[in-house]
């Protein structure tokens, strides 16, 4: 992998880390719902006059159909669940919840594509899994005011990331990747509309509310999937999907930097644990092979 290449992988991972952190600061003020249609607004608002300029619209009105699952399962139903949890966890608990992701792509694959996994892909799964009901069974609580409802919004919104790159692969073969983004982004924004207008807050929001959901729309997400999909072009998506590691450690920092959010043992293990699952179950990490013993 080439320098600029690197560069780009790590600007990727602190931008999706931020966008933890703006979840963090922003879902009080405007609530989940509102906040999620905001996002995938803005980042539509970027993304599909990219598309329109690339000449790719046609890509997108001739699969609307599966697009519009995409936005719901890729998109939607994602961010709400995290939007949600960032109301009583850490930015840095969601992100590594997230780095579980896909861990629930591999077992979806198994399970509906019937993908082979090799053994060593299996013990990834164990680990990974084992990892992300750990950090669940300390993180949790559901007495009144726990994080018990949070941490659960986490796991289904990793378990639908998990989802939807397998329904991608079965029904948008062949579409350009910026074609399923934007219209994905679109989607949503769609879907979210009614909610929205249903639920937007009922005060008046600060300008700083507002700015840091423009940068979490134009920049953590808009121009993050721009970033995403020149990587997957430039050094493969099997590299590019290394990103998912990364994420979790600007998450943390930037928590611990501007919310002054506690580092503790148990998410340090829990994110060692299920990063090593994933980077077994997605084949980033080999184990590994015996050398047949040569004759004498």
């Amino acid at each position: 992998m080439k320098g600029a290449d690197l560069a780009e992988l790590l600007g990727l991972a602190a931008l999706w880390g931020g966008s933890f952190l703006l979840l963090r600061m922003g879902a009080g003020d405007f609530g989940p719902i509102a906040l999620s249609a905001v996002r995938v607004s803005g980042a539509a608002l970027l993304l599909v006059p990219l598309l329109a300029w690339r000449g790719q619209l046609a890509a997108l009105r001739g699969h609307w159909r599966p697009i519009l699952v995409v936005g719901l399962t890729n998109t939607a139903l994602p961010f709400l669940g995290f939007s949600y949890a960032a109301l009583s966890i850490t930015a840095g608990m969601s992100s590594i919840f997230n780095a579980a992701s896909p861990l629930f792509g591999a077992l979806v694959g198994r399970l509906w594509l019937r993908e082979r996994l090799t053994p060593a892909r299996v013990l990834g799964l164990a680990i990974g899994f084992a990892g992300v009901l750990g950090m669940a069974w300390t993180g949790a609580s559901f007495k009144a005011g726990g994080s018990g409802w949070a941490v659960v919004a986490c796991i289904a919104a990793t378990f639908f990331y998990g989802l939807s790159p397998n329904y991608t692969k079965r029904r948008l073969q062949g579409v350009p990747p910026l074609a399923i983004a934007a219209g994905s982004q679109l989607a949503a924004s769609l879907i979210l509309l009614v909610p929205a207008v249903v639920w937007w807050p009922t005060q008046p929001l600060p300008a700083a509310s507002w700015l840091m959901a423009g940068v979490l729309a134009f920049v953590c997400t808009g121009l993050a999937y721009i970033l995403y999909f020149r990587l997957i072009a430039r050094i493969g998506p099997a590299n590019a999907i290394t990103v998912t590691f990364l994420i979790p450690a600007f998450a943390v920092v930037w928590g611990w930097l501007f919310l002054d959010e506690r580092v503790t043992l148990a998410m340090i293990v829990g994110c060692a644990v299920i990063v090593l699952g994933t980077a077994l179950a997605t084949g980033v990490l080999r184990a590994p092979q015996r050398t047949p013993a040569a004759a004498g």
